[in-house]
Parts: C-alpha cells; sequence; structure tokens
C-alpha cells in the first residue's frame, strides 16, 4: 500500500484534524472539481481507491457513502460508483419546488426573455457576500407548467465563472445542468428564502394575474461543491393554483 497521504494525528496546536474518512471525502470531492472524473463517469473501484490514496477500503467506503448521501455521487448496484450529473429527473425533485394543485411534480419549461452584462445591483452584490465592483449576466425568464407561465424569474450569473455566456442567444430548460456541463460548476447547495408578496405592475403582464394578486417570492443563492456562490435568483411565483412543496428525506 502506498503511503498515506492524509493526516490523523493532532496538529502542533492539539487541534485533531478532521477524521480520515472526512478527509478522503474532500480529497475526492476535490478531483471531480478538478475533472479527474467528469459528471456520469464511473471511478475507480474502492480497492483501486485505497490502494492510490493509501488508506483503508473501510475508510474509502465510508467516504463514499457520504458523498452518496450528498448527492456528489452515485451508486448503480453491480456496477459501481458515478460523479452524479444534474438530470432532468434529479432537477426535478432537488431544485424545482413549485408544484401545481392536484398535481404530480413536473420539469416546468422556460421562455427566455433576455440575457444582458450589467453592473451588478447592490442587492445581488450583498447575496453574493463580496464587496466592490463585479459584472454578472442578469437572466430574465418565464417559466412554464400546465400550458400557462407561472414564475417570472431573474437571474444572476457572475461573469468571471460565465464568460462564456456572452453573446448566447438561448439556455436550456435546465440551467444546473448546463452549468455542470458546460462551465465544470456542479450546484452542490441551494438555500431558499420564501416570503409572500404582491404581484407588480411587471409581474401581473408576466405572468396573466392581476396587480396586487398573491405571489411567492423565493429568493435562491446556490454555492458550487468548492464553496463558491455561483447563482443568485430571484422567483416571482404564481400562488393562486400553485405551491411550493419540500420533502426531507
Amino acid at each position: 500500500m502506498k503511503n498515506n497521504r492524509f493526516d490523523n494525528k493532532l496538529s502542533q496546536t492539539g487541534v485533531v484534524f478532521q477524521p480520515l474518512y472526512t478527509q478522503v471525502e474532500n480529497h475526492v470531492k476535490q478531483l471531480i472539481v478538478e475533472q479527474r472524473w467528469k459528471p456520469g463517469e464511473m471511478l475507480p473501484n474502492e480497492f483501486q481507491l485505497a490502494e492510490e490514496l493509501g488508506v483503508s477500503q473501510g475508510t474509502v467506503r465510508k467516504a463514499l457513502n457520504g458523498l452518496t448521501s450528498a448527492k456528489i455521487l452515485s451508486r448503480r448496484q453491480g456496477v459501481g460508483t458515478f460523479v452524479s450529473e444534474h438530470t432532468n429527473q434529479d432537477s426535478l425533485y432537488r431544485y424545482y419546488p413549485i408544484i401545481g394543485d392536484g398535481k404530480a411534480p413536473e420539469l416546468p419549461k422556460a421562455e427566455l426573455l433576455s440575457l444582458e452584462l450589467i453592473k451588478v445591483p447592490k442587492n445581488v452584490l450583498a447575496a453574493f457576500g463580496t464587496e466592490g465592483n463585479m459584472k454578472v449576466f442578469e437572466v430574465l425568464r418565464r417559466r412554464i407548467l400546465n400550458n400557462e407561465f407561472c414564475i417570472f424569474e431573474k437571474i444572476y450569473l457572475p461573469y468571471t465563472y460565465f464568460k462564456a455566456l456572452e453573446g448566447t442567444q438561448e439556455l436550456p430548460h435546465t440551467l444546473y445542468h448546463f452549468y455542470q456541463t458546460q462551465f465544470n460548476l456542479t450546484v452542490q447547495t441551494t438555500t431558499d428564502r420564501i416570503k409572500a408578496d404582491i404581484a407588480s405592475a411587471e409581474d401581473a403582464r408576466l405572468l396573466g394575474v392581476k396587480k396586487g394578486d398573491a405571489l411567492l417570492e423565493v429568493q435562491r443563492i446556490a454555492h458550487s461543491l468548492d464553496g463558491k456562490a455561483i447563482e443568485f435568483r430571484i422567483s416571482r411565483c404564481r400562488s393562486d393554483n400553485y405551491h411550493y412543496l419540500v420533502e426531507s428525506t
């Protein structure tokens, strides 16, 4: 077995380092960020990883279990362990919780209204937790469920991570899969803040409701595997025939 590249002993300050399996988790996650294995690709088996990393198979198994629970990896029985993809089905249950009343979950389609490179607005700058000037792409779209417009979205993407979007005329319905495959940016965590609001004149025009009708506003910040804030999204959602559903597992 190769020498162990990890350390679970006491540091010089007397503080215990992370457990060995956690160090292996973080190392494998970093290798995915660096595209050692791309979305949909299979990892080496536990024996091969243990040999490469200089740790026991039990440590590798525990690390892979943690990454599977976090949905960074997925396992196919009798086949192997794969880097998870943000496929349509995965996105349906994890990232699109607006559902028609009495309806089964359905992945909404999208109509792109505009995509512009702008100087970041103050409220968006605060959401990204940064100071000073930065440029972002502002994406405006409407989402469609049950053949009607139900969500108006403002999506902000830092120029530094999404430079290749400049000049783009079309975007796919499922952006998280697009980020993953085209920009090597896998959304790992999202934080949603939800509040009740009323429709503005803009909301009324775009969603086919009356000004003053009840809406839900969902503000979301999305972070990548390596902790970068890569998206801020404001969704204005109809509440007449729709609800927000979250299921704990």
